[in-house]
């Protein structure tokens, strides 16, 4: 049956559409792997030298052990945007005499095929088999092997219980992103440390090798609870209850808007039961921890607000980009309806400005934390949070007339470039630099509050001039809508 799953799949691609643009991708993701997988294997080989330049003041078998757990952090944070869930359409396959254990046994053997499990192996196997294994013994080798092949499969199907359960439940991804966040936090004040939790438990494994056996342990829960999930849910009729009691979730508090905010209840309902809108989404929240790179003691203690201007316009504002650089297109496969239907092309954009307000508010509130570092952050969070509904919202909706690209927005959005243009380009160039065309002056001048009361003011005055631009955008639109339709129905 595994063969059989697996020859379905490669008709499947052969026969696709898209196979042009697919393997092209396909082609270009590889290079990149095979370019990581030759570095993994150069570090690996080259451990033994690198270990004590890079940690000078410790023995080589402490930093060893102590950047194991790091590195598959690191590789769970990187499976969690990248890692794809492996799939099958299982429609054509439930009315046949197949039972749920070996298409569940195929899912599982598939997810084992990422270069995610590859990496390690190179990374970590020839310092063990060189170095441990020369010095503590066979046996104590045979268990870092066995320890760090079981991390791995822990990562691969916690991550892919992770995502299969934030498809049917978003408030699981957000619980998800706020421990990851909190673990994060803590790692960057120093209150804990990921590095001497990982040299204690590999050192006392050394100490007494049989202790290698509880990561198979671990390992083996994960799979077992993935495998149970994949059982419950694997039926179309399950997986369409869960879906119908989405479907009938209704937002009250946009109804005091009239169309456009019947119109926005519409579009965060597709975004919520969709990969890609609800990725971009998603994304923005994760990079609320991006300030913890910019946002130095120095740089606040001066007020030296250009160093962290782009920290805080990206961390507001990167949902508004992420999601609105594909503005319309999200809409390709139902345009024609839209065209069709009773619907004003000003209340159409009234209610994708309310839209991003909601969501760049919710953003800037969850952003709030930072405080704990200085109150002057509010003040820069707040300018940037002006600056990016005031005039961000304009230039997406602007430029969003330009798009005529077509997006399926049930594909992931991991390695996917469908969509993409010079458009997207064209947006980060004012969505960036404009902020530091109003600072600088004012920096130069050593007046850095006046200059973000000037970016913030700015913002206001885009704020108060909406009307406007809803009527320009609307008549835009009106005028391009047949070439724009023309174009999502290639």
């Amino acid at each position: 049956m595994l063969s059989t799953f697996l020859s379905h799949q490669r008709k499947s691609f052969w026969r696709s559409r898209n196979k042009g643009g697919s393997i092209a991708t396909q082609i270009i993701i590889g290079f990149f792997m095979l370019y990581f997988l030759v570095i993994a294997a150069l570090v690996g080989f080259g451990m033994t030298l690198f270990l004590p330049k890079i940690f000078p003041n410790q023995g080589i078998m402490k930093s060893f052990n102590g950047i194991i757990l790091y590195y598959f952090a690191f590789d769970f944070l990187m499976r969690l945007q990248l890692q794809e869930i492996p799939t099958l359409s299982i429609i054509p396959y439930l009315h046949l005499k197949i039972s749920k254990r070996k298409i569940i046994n195929f899912l599982n053997a598939k997810a084992l095929f990422s270069a995610f499990n590859i990496w390690p192996l190179f990374l970590f196997f020839p310092f063990i088999f060189i170095e441990i294994g020369g010095v503590e013994g066979p046996l104590v080798a045979l268990m870092y092997v066995i320890a760090i092949l079981s991390i791995m499969v822990f990562n691969n199907y916690f991550v892919l219980y992770l995502k299969r359960k934030s498809i049917t439940n978003f408030l699981f991804t957000l619980i998800g992103l706020g421990i990851v966040g909190t673990f994060a936090a803590l790692e960057y004040y120093k209150v804990i440390s990921i590095m001497a939790a990982s040299n204690f438990v590999f050192s006392q494994m050394t100490a007494r090798p049989y202790l290698g056996l509880v990561f198979p342990a671990v390992a083996a829960v994960i799979f077992i609870v993935n495998s149970n999930y994949l059982r419950r849910n694997l039926y179309v009729e399950e997986m369409g209850a869960k879906q119908e009691k989405k479907v009938s979730t209704d937002y009250p508090f946009l109804n005091r808007f009239g169309k456009a905010g019947e119109l926005a209840a519409l579009e965060l309902k597709l975004i919520l039961r969709h990969k890609r809108p609800r990725y971009s989404i998603i994304m923005g929240a994760f990079f609320l921890l991006y300030g913890y790179l910019f946002y130095k003691a120095p740089y606040i203690a001066s007020d030296s607000f250009a160093k962290m201007i782009f920290a805080a316009i990206f961390m507001t504002g990167f949902s508004i980009l992420s999601y609105g650089q594909f503005m319309f297109a999200w809409q390709s496969s139902h345009f024609d309806g839209l065209l069709i239907n009773k619907i004003d092309f000003k209340d159409y954009i009234k209610g994708k400005f309310l839209l991003f307000t909601i969501i760049c508010t919710v953003v800037t509130i969850l952003a709030s934390f930072y405080a704990f570092l200085s109150p002057k952050l509010l003040l820069l969070h707040l300018a940037a949070y002006l600056y990016n509904i005031g005039f961000c919202t304009v230039l997406v909706l602007y430029l969003a007339t330009f798009n005529y690209k077509r997006i399926d927005i049930t594909r992931s959005a991991s390695f996917n470039f469908q969509g993409m243009g010079a458009t997207q380009w064209i947006l980060m160039i004012p969505f960036v630099l404009l902020p530091y065309l109003i600072y600088l002056p004012f920096g130069y001048f050593n007046r850095p509050y006046l200059g973000l009361m000037t970016i913030g003011f700015f913002g206001l005055v885009m704020l108060a001039m909406r009307s406007y631009w809803i009527n320009y955008i609307a008549k835009k639109l009106e005028l391009k809508r047949y070439k724009i339709a023309e174009g999502f129905r290639e």
